[in-house]
C-alpha cells in the first residue's frame, strides 16, 4: 500500500488564514480486496481529518476495483447493512466528521447487476442522503471499451441536501457530462463528484468538466478520483481536486494515493454571486 500526504503550501497557507469550513478529496487507485481498499482509506482519511477536515470525499469504487466488471456485484450490499457501509458510519463517528462515500455496490432487483451509490454520512455515523448514478459510462475506443449498463442499474432521482457546509448535490463520474443534471440541483453551494476517469478521457476533459461545473453554477466542487494503475489493467487519470465558484483549482493531486484539502469560504461564494448574478440571468429553463 502507498499512501502519500499532499496538501499544496497555497491551499495550507489558504486554510491558515480562511474562516471557511475545510473539506478535503481522497485519492486512490483501489483494487479487488475490499479489505485492503477500507484499510487504505481508513489511512488517508485520518490523514485528511488530522489536517482539520470536517468533510471527507472518498473516490468512485474507492472500496472495489475488480479484475472484473462483475466482481462488484458479488460483493454488493443491502441499503444499512454490510463491510463498506458499517466502515463509513464507523469510521465517520469516531472521526467526528462527515464521509461521503465515493460510490458503493448496492443491491438491485437484477442478481447480475449493482446500484452504484454515493452514501453520505455524518458525524454521528447516521446515513442523511444517498446517491445513486444516473448515467452510465459508455467507451469504445481502440482497445478500451467500457460498458456500465452490463452491470449496474441507472438511478433516476436528483439528489440535493443540507449540511453544516452548505447545500450539496450529489454526482458521479460521468455525470460531469451532463449540465442538466447540476442545473436541477440549483440552489446548491457545493458539488459533490466521486470519480473514476479512465486516462484517455481524463486527460482529455477532466480539469475542463470540473471547472466548468463549478464555473457555471458558482459554486465550490470537489472531484475525488481514482488516480493509477490498477490490477485489472486499467489506468485511471486521478487529478483529485477542490475547485472555487469562480473555477480556480484551490488543490490537486495529479497521480497516486493521497489527499487535496481546501476551505469552503461562504462569504466569498456570496460576493461572487452579488457580483455576477449570473444563476438569476437564465432564461431558458
Amino acid at each position: 500500500m502507498s499512501t502519500r500526504a499532499h496538501t499544496s503550501q497555497q491551499a495550507a497557507a489558504r486554510a491558515a488564514t480562511s474562516g471557511g469550513l475545510r473539506v478535503a478529496a481522497v485519492q486512490m487507485a483501489s483494487g479487488p480486496s475490499v479489505s485492503a481498499n477500507l484499510t487504505e482509506a481508513e489511512v488517508l482519511i485520518k490523514l485528511a481529518a488530522k489536517q482539520g477536515a470536517k468533510l471527507v470525499v472518498l473516490p468512485e469504487y474507492f472500496a472495489i476495483l475488480g479484475l472484473k466488471d462483475t466482481d462488484k456485484v458479488a460483493v454488493r450490499e443491502q441499503p444499512g447493512e454490510g463491510q463498506i457501509q458499517a466502515f463509513l458510519s464507523k469510521t465517520a463517528k469516531k472521526l467526528g466528521i462527515w464521509i461521503v462515500g465515493g460510490s458503493v455496490p448496492l443491491w438491485t432487483e437484477d442478481p447480475a447487476k449493482v446500484r452504484n451509490s454515493t452514501l453520505v454520512f455524518d458525524d454521528q455515523g447516521r446515513q442523511v442522503a444517498r446517491y445513486d448514478k444516473i448515467h452510465l459510462f459508455g467507451f469504445e475506443m481502440g482497445t478500451e471499451t467500457y460498458r456500465e449498463e452490463a452491470t449496474i442499474t441507472p438511478g433516476d432521482e436528483v439528489v440535493v441536501f443540507d449540511s453544516p457546509f452548505g447545500r450539496i448535490g450529489l454526482a458521479i463520474c460521468y455525470d460531469l457530462r451532463f449540465p442538466e443534471l447540476f442545473r436541477r440541483m440549483q440552489p446548491v453551494d457545493l458539488i459533490i463528484v466521486p470519480a473514476a476517469f479512465t486516462e484517455t478521457t481524463g486527460r482529455a476533459h477532466w480539469e475542463t468538466l470540473v471547472r466548468a461545473r463549478a464555473i457555471e453554477n458558482l459554486a465550490y466542487v470537489i472531484a475525488s478520483a481514482q488516480g493509477g494503475f490498477h490490477r485489472n489493467g486499467r489506468e485511471t487519470h486521478g487529478d483529485s481536486m477542490i475547485v472555487d465558484p469562480w473555477g480556480i483549482v484551490l488543490d490537486r493531486l495529479p497521480r497516486g494515493s493521497g489527499i487535496v484539502v481546501a476551505d469552503i469560504d461562504h462569504d466569498y461564494k456570496a460576493r461572487l454571486r452579488q457580483g455576477l448574478p449570473a444563476l438569476s440571468h437564465r432564461v431558458l429553463a
